[in-house]
């Protein structure tokens, strides 16, 4: 089980990315796979709706209308699920943010490497910085 970051939607989505190729394949493959769940947080869509239809990072950015539409395609997939934080969130977040190497730019990682440790998934994410959390699984299927 996996939950993913929001590089991999955007990577996944638009084909202006060197790692669009490898990623759709690996998405679309995990939302064929009806036998594993595929977790995708709240956070992660809305990054990705914000990312994909902010003209200064999209060239061309799409309607907010446009990449909710993609965010509902996905969670229709038989797979997906939203994973939501537990009572044992707290806990890692007290590891997390009091890490040494922690500054403003790893709050938000620090977050959903929480919420993977908590359910036991996975963290898919082309973000290297997820690799500072003691405890946390990852893949990166760009590479």
């Amino acid at each position: 089980m996996r939950l993913l970051d929001a590089n991999i939607l955007m990577y996944a989505s638009f084909d202006v990315f060197p790692q669009h190729a490898r990623t759709k394949k690996w998405l679309d493959a995990r939302l064929n796979d009806t036998d594993t769940p595929l977790g995708i947080p709240w956070e992660s869509i809305m990054a990705f709706v914000r990312l994909s239809s902010n003209p200064r990072i999209m060239q061309p950015a799409i309607s907010v209308a446009e990449a909710w539409a993609q965010v509902r395609s996905w969670l229709a997939m038989p797979c997906v699920w939203m994973p939501v934080a537990t009572v044992r969130h707290r806990h890692y977040l007290d590891t997390f943010l009091n890490m040494p190497k922690m500054n403003h730019k790893l709050v938000a990682d620090a977050h959903l490497a929480a919420l993977a440790i908590e359910h036991g998934l996975v963290m898919v994410s082309a973000d290297s910085d997820f690799r500072l959390f003691p405890g946390l699984r990852m893949e990166d299927p760009t590479i």
